[in-house]
């Protein structure tokens, strides 16, 4: 049954937004349905926050009991315009280098200097979307549990292994440990049609993300065994970062689906 949302209980949902006590409290605050409804399904919601209308709209996320919110409430918790006001404190993953590397692995993220977290959480959505292993986030990136991230994964972060505070070199140091060849996105590399029609996406493939304003400077690029261009036939100078991880992703993904006939 639900419960008015106590004075306490408002001020912990609301010290989440601030990135320090989510390090320090173990949890964060997703908000959406869908976000709401990865994070029951997969058992990381510890508290459902929603207004009445809201629990009526979605009631197999709030079967277990919620704690109701007034719009005003919601406009506190809220960094959206138009929120959906349903809610969720959850626990953050625990996710470690073991629960991505397996003999199974076949496609893996790698984030370097993400400072975007509508990019990062878009990229987090791609990966998941495209079948990826899991994604490595170097300490140099945005938290993975600001809201806007959590926002843009609209939920992939509950069942995709997303690794966070990771030494890029090491990570990439790994993924060659493990048998992958890792590529990145530049404008002046190879064409990614051409790679994909030689077979040189088919195998084990780790992708480096670079920073959405500078992209990846020359010491990143050289720790790639492949550096590929995505071609575009319009006028547009550019792709943004989560439009090019999407194109590369999916044409990996292919790739290597193709090859095992799946």
């Amino acid at each position: 049954m639900p419960g008015e949302i106590t004075v306490a209980g408002l001020k912990l949902a609301r010290r989440l937004l601030n990135h320090k006590f989510r390090s320090t409290a173990g949890e964060f605050l997703v908000e959406g349905p869908q976000a709401v409804r990865e994070a029951v399904r997969y058992n990381a919601a510890r508290r459902v926050l929603a207004t009445a209308e809201a629990a009526d709209r979605h009631p197999d996320l709030v079967d277990g009991g919620y704690e109701r919110l007034t719009m005003e409430q919601v406009r506190r918790l809220s960094e959206t315009m138009t929120s959906q006001a349903i809610f969720a404190i959850c626990r953050t993953p625990s996710w470690s280098s073991g629960d991505v590397w397996s003999d199974r692995s076949r496609l893996v993220v790698i984030c370097a200097q993400i400072r975007d977290p509508g990019n990062l959480g878009t990229v987090i959505r791609c990966a998941d979307a495209f079948g990826a292993d899991g994604v490595f986030v170097s300490r140099d990136s945005v938290d993975v549990t600001n809201p806007k991230v959590v926002r843009a994964s609209v939920g992939s972060l509950f069942h995709l292994p997303v690794v966070s505070g990771v030494d890029l070199e090491e990570a990439v140091q790994a993924a060659h440990d493990a048998g992958f060849r890792v590529m990145a996105a530049d404008g002046g590399g190879d064409d990614l049609n051409a790679l994909a029609a030689s077979g040189g996406l088919q195998g084990k493939t780790a992708w480096i993300m670079g920073n959405e304003a500078w992209g990846l400077p020359d010491s990143q690029l050289a720790l790639a065994d492949g550096v590929v261009r995505i071609p575009m036939w319009g006028h547009a100078e550019s792709l943004n970062l989560g439009s090019a991880a999407a194109v590369c992703l999916y044409a990996t993904a292919s790739a290597q689906h193709a090859r095992v006939g799946v």
